[in-house]
């Protein structure tokens, strides 16, 4: 498993509102996806401009090649392309041993 790290930075708070939006409508792409394991958009509390995606793939190959050349990806892409822009980082990184389910 790969988690996809990507950092926006969305300073007016009507366009907040309209990228929340835009990532719930993308996301019916994502549970459609079987690259996809799963996702969560976070939302900055000091910083409420600022919101981080993680998205969990089976692998970095199967999100580059499955997921952006299949079936699913053209309507994700039309849902968030006013956000490009916005994005700060775009990264794939993999666990470490060092991990908690919590308790």
């Amino acid at each position: 498993m790969t988690t996809e790290y990507i950092r926006y930075t969305i300073t007016d708070p009507a366009r907040r509102a309209a990228f929340e939006q835009a990532y719930a409508a993308a996301s019916e792409q994502l549970d459609a996806a079987p690259e996809c394991l799963g996702y969560d958009l976070a939302h900055g509390v000091e910083e409420p401009e600022h919101y981080i995606l993680r998205i969990e793939w089976t692998s970095v190959e199967d999100h580059l090649k499955g997921f952006r050349g299949g079936p699913h990806f053209p309507a994700f892409l039309a849902h968030v392309r006013p956000y490009i822009g916005d994005i700060e980082e775009m990264k794939h990184y993999e666990s470490t041993s060092v991990t908690s389910a919590g308790g």
